[in-house]
């Protein structure tokens, strides 16, 4: 996963100038240039720890004497009032970075502990939790990371890595084709994987025939998702697809849905519905 996070140091850049760290009109008018002190990062309620590494070079981006230790690695899980990291360094610079630090701790930290609410519900089924590409422009694979970090499984990361045919591009087809049609043209066409979104058993029964490597079932009944894992396994003649449930999936219904045997359980809502940790820094 560090492949996720190996660019990050842009978008740290991007906040601090979003922020004028190093015009901090405050911390100049009231601490003197050569003050040293203290701190500590603590969590200030339980979660799932992640953007510890992201945290420390906020810090030193804006001062690379800043001393930063961690004392959790992402991924781990944090109890209410835990220190997760100390540094010390020059007040001016440690106020200057604060928010910026905390804003992706606490974000990403978000993420990754709602991540693993959903994970730990299907632990004891087959079924992966998966991410989506609902994200926050320009954060995505930051918040990919998070998921990865929370225990959940990232689906592809751009348009380019795989096929996903959606209703909007079967009706945007012409002349109309079938789904099997779709699914054979573009296997001539590339090796890539391919997965196909269907709403209808009648649409899952076509598409599996055609041997896809995904197939979504999207807003589908537990019912209609247990039937449809059924028909995979009486009808597939070669490989099985695997099966992905997708659409107003909660932490009330996961468990449902992981009980009719799909293999992977997509959720938006890691990434566009979660809710920041609150963390926060002391230092004297």
């Amino acid at each position: 996963m560090k492949n996720f996070i190996q660019n990050y140091n842009k978008i740290i850049q991007q906040a601090l100038r979003e922020d004028q760290s190093r015009q901090d009109i405050t911390s100049k008018l009231l601490i003197p240039k050569n003050r040293v002190s203290e701190g500590e990062i603590f969590f200030k309620e339980d979660g799932t720890l992640c953007g510890i590494e992201i945290a420390k070079c906020v810090f030193q981006t804006l001062d690379k004497n800043v001393q930063f230790r961690k004392l959790f690695k992402d991924g781990e899980s944090i109890k209410k009032h835990t220190v997760v990291a100390t540094l010390k360094g020059k007040t001016r610079m440690l106020l200057s970075a604060e928010r910026t630090a905390l804003n992706f701790l606490g974000y990403l930290s978000g993420i990754s502990t709602r991540t693993n609410q959903y994970a730990r519900e299907i632990r004891s089924y087959k079924a992966k939790v998966f991410d989506t590409r609902k994200t926050t422009p320009g954060l995505r694979l930051l918040e990919k990371y998070a998921v990865y970090c929370g225990g959940g499984m990232n689906h592809r990361v751009d348009l380019k890595e795989m096929v996903l045919i959606k209703d909007n591009h079967r009706e945007a087809c012409y002349p109309k084709i079938s789904i099997g049609e779709m699914i054979n043209t573009i296997r001539r066409k590339t090796n890539v994987p391919i997965e196909i979104e269907v709403d209808t058993l009648d649409q899952f029964k076509e598409a599996l025939v055609a041997y896809p490597d995904f197939i979504l079932l999207d807003n589908m009944t537990c019912a209609q998702m247990k039937k449809a894992v059924l028909l995979s396994r009486t009808l597939s003649k070669k490989k099985q697809p695997l099966l992905e449930a997708s659409g107003g999936i909660t932490l009330k219904t996961i468990r449902s849905v992981a009980k009719t045997g799909v293999d992977r359980i997509s959720i938006g809502a890691l990434t566009h519905s979660h809710q920041s940790i609150d963390v926060s820094l002391e230092s004297n």
